[in-house]
């Protein structure tokens, strides 16, 4: 099955403005380093009261749904424009690796949180436009533009194993620590409900409530959640081999992305519970930062 183009050249991309973006979002850690200088993020705990804010659950699940979309297509229209009928296995375990991670990331993530902070229309803009980047970028690469015949993944069979490995299990241990903040929420609105029977008050509800999670790798670091997706990828840019660009600018960008917002964070949980609370736990990398 072949789509057609939806804006001509670009996407999906041309082989030419494909590799520009590939050489440009290499670039992004600038623009990522003005997060150092300021706290100011309008979303989850540091939300902003705005009139044009928008609802936190489908805010989120159609933010993060473009980069999943954005890969499916190109895998579907990208092939013929390279004169190729059949992409190899490789490809096709690197797209569904992608949209597996995303299918939870998009509308699982935003069904099971029992609330989600609202969402700033400037942050809704950001995350789609790097999705929508990140995605022509590795749509492109798995697309066609890339490896595509057999022979071209030949000799890395224990390379790639090793990979999926590490993606699969920081997969699982994502999953786990994001649970783990959910339940905070889950367990207090229990609470809430169980005090408005026996009581009569109305329930309170959960969408600003916080507390220090303290399971897992919570005990070292506030943003476990964010390091294991760092292993994820790292384990994604293995299958894809040491030169494949794109996975590799994809982990850089994420972390130059959610490290400065991790440090910025802990500042928020000291603020908010007090270093005793926090005590030696790290922002993102235990015994580091």
């Amino acid at each position: 099955m072949t789509l057609p183009s939806i804006v001509t050249g670009w996407y999906p991309p041309s082989r030419e403005n494909w590799e520009f973006i590939v050489y440009a979002w290499q670039f992004f850690p600038l623009v990522t380093a003005t997060q150092w200088l300021t706290d100011w993020y309008p979303a989850g705990k540091t939300s902003i009261e705005s009139k044009y804010n928008l609802p936190g659950k489908w805010a989120w699940a159609l933010m993060e749904s473009v980069g999943p979309i954005t890969v499916m297509y190109c895998m579907l229209t990208i092939p013929s424009k390279v004169g190729v009928e059949t992409l190899p296995w490789g490809n096709w375990t690197m797209a569904a690796l992608y949209i597996i991670h995303y299918i939870y990331r998009a509308p699982i993530f935003a069904y099971v949180s029992p609330s989600m902070s609202p969402i700033h229309p400037l942050v809704f803009a950001s995350a789609c436009l790097w999705n929508l980047i990140n995605g022509l970028s590795i749509g492109g690469w798995v697309g066609g533009y890339g490896p595509n015949t057999r022979e071209a993944w030949g000799g890395r069979l224990y390379e790639m194993e090793i990979g999926l490995v590490i993606w699969g299990w920081s997969l699982l241990a994502n999953f786990f620590h994001d649970d783990d903040l959910r339940e905070i929420r889950r367990s207090t609105l229990r609470r809430q409900k169980e005090q408005a029977q026996r009581e009569g008050k109305p329930i309170e509800g959960v969408d600003k409530f916080y507390m220090v999670p303290k399971n897992g790798l919570f005990q070292y670091v506030l943003y476990a959640h964010y390091l294991c997706e760092f292993f994820e990828w790292a384990g994604f840019w293995m299958i894809g081999g040491l030169n494949c660009v794109p996975a590799r600018t994809f982990l850089i960008n994420e972390m130059s992305t959610m490290i400065p917002r991790a440090v910025a964070g802990k500042r928020w949980y000291v603020e908010k519970f007090g270093k005793e609370k926090i005590g030696k736990r790290k922002a993102i990398f235990p015994g580091l930062l």
